[in-house]
């Protein structure tokens, strides 16, 4: 078969997306390369790191024009529509084939939310694209990883936001999706709790036995290999890890310290669910080191090389 054709979608301009992604594409891969970003743009930041010109002739380049020029370390709003709009193109292009996945370098929330576009990342924006009812997002690292039962919410908001109903949704797609992009036969999900000691039967809150509990029990009379709730503190240690295919945290900053202080700028950011192949970085836009040289594409290499392994696996399915 052909090598299969990667979309790369830039991020914000004015961050170290294309930084990263000049970076990768200096390296030998089994895929070809498409990069939806500024074409003028992409040129004036290889000029500025002071990379040979022979690296953008390693990519191709779908040109998404930017309202204003980019400033390295200066996000402008001004450019926020050609951020999303190179997203939509890479979804489209994935979705009709074009593309065999999409790998998205870091975009910034708060400059595309300024803009007037209400935006609250990109795992809920390539949701809506897909009209994916169900999306979950997972952080992987190795043998590593750390789904999410919700995302960007407010830490106040979250307890809400658990419910029943959801979780068991979220529990059907991180197994299947477990089983079908890792190969993992019967995966080991061990769910964590939402209040400190996951409730202490209750004293300390009672999300963990009235939602929590119940949820993991339905996934378990479906056949999934659900455990706990477990308490969140604990649940990272070795004699569970060991039995451990994934775990579902219950909120964005629950599980994701443990996965970024063990694997930072080696782990990938997977959107599970979708209808397309989706995997990212698992940083931001690292504004300060934008245009200087100094910003670490190992994540965007990790990222790019999980995509590549996914969709060879779904083109040989």
């Amino acid at each position: 078969m052909s090598r299969p054709r990667i979309a790369i979608s830039a991020g914000d301009p004015a961050g170290i997306g294309p930084d990263i992604v000049l970076a990768v594409a200096a390296g030998d891969w089994p895929a070809e390369l498409v990069v939806i970003a500024d074409a003028d743009m992409l040129k004036a930041r290889a000029e500025q790191l002071g990379l040979s010109a022979s690296v953008l002739e390693r990519i191709s380049i779908e040109h998404e024009p930017l309202a204003a020029p980019a400033v390295p370390g200066e996000g402008d709003t001004r450019n926020a529509a050609a951020v999303l709009e190179a997203l939509r193109r890479s979804v489209a292009g994935c979705q009709s084939g074009d593309y065999d996945a999409l790998v998205t370098a870091p975009v910034n929330k708060a400059v595309i939310a300024d803009s007037g576009v209400p935006f609250s990342g990109h795992t809920e924006f390539l949701a809506e694209l897909t009209n994916t009812p169900r999306v979950v997002m997972l952080l992987a690292a190795g043998d590593l990883r750390v789904a999410l039962a919700t995302t960007h919410l407010p830490l106040r908001d979250v307890p809400v936001a658990v419910e029943r109903a959801p979780l068991e949704e979220i529990l059907r797609v991180l197994d299947s999706d477990l089983k079908a992009k890792f190969g993992l036969a019967a995966p080991r999900i061990s769910v964590l709790g939402l209040n400190p000691h996951a409730g202490e039967g209750g004293h300390l809150g009672h999300e963990d036995e009235a939602v929590i509990a119940p949820a993991i029990a339905v996934a378990r009379a479906a056949g999934i290999e659900a455990s706990g709730p477990w308490p969140a503190d604990t649940a990272f240690n070795a004699t569970l890890r060991t039995n451990t295919d994934a775990y579902l945290a219950m909120y964005h900053d629950q599980g994701l310290p443990v996965l970024k202080y063990a694997s930072f700028g080696a782990a990938v950011n997977i959107t599970l669910g979708l209808p397309i192949i989706r995997t990212s970085v698992d940083h931001g836009t690292a504004f300060d080191l934008a245009g200087t040289g100094k910003a670490d594409p190992s994540s965007l290499r990790a990222a790019l090389t999980m995509a590549i392994e996914l969709a060879e696996k779904r083109r040989g399915s």
